[in-house]
């Protein structure tokens, strides 16, 4: 990210979700764990798609509360190397 000398964001603030779309062409993933904050229309629309399994709570204004696996979404910041 880009920031003046304030700490300001350079072209403005955007939302971290609305860059998590371009990233996933070619992504190859059983499932996809995230924070609400990623709970689009869009981005469910491509983990549909590309048959990637949603661990992404859903905000609580949505009409429908969709499932999704608790144990996958509390091991979200767990990374691995091999």
């Amino acid at each position: 990210m880009a920031v003046d000398e304030y700490g300001i964001p350079a072209s403005g603030i955007v939302a971290d979700c609305s860059h998590a779309p371009p990233l996933m062409n070619g992504l190859e993933a059983e499932a996809f764990p995230a924070d609400k904050a990623y709970d689009t229309n869009e981005l469910l629309g491509i983990l549909k798609e590309t048959d990637i399994a949603t661990v992404i709570p859903p905000v609580k204004s949505w009409k429908e509360q969709r499932a999704y696996s608790h144990e996958l979404y509390r091991a979200r910041h767990v990374i691995s190397f091999f």
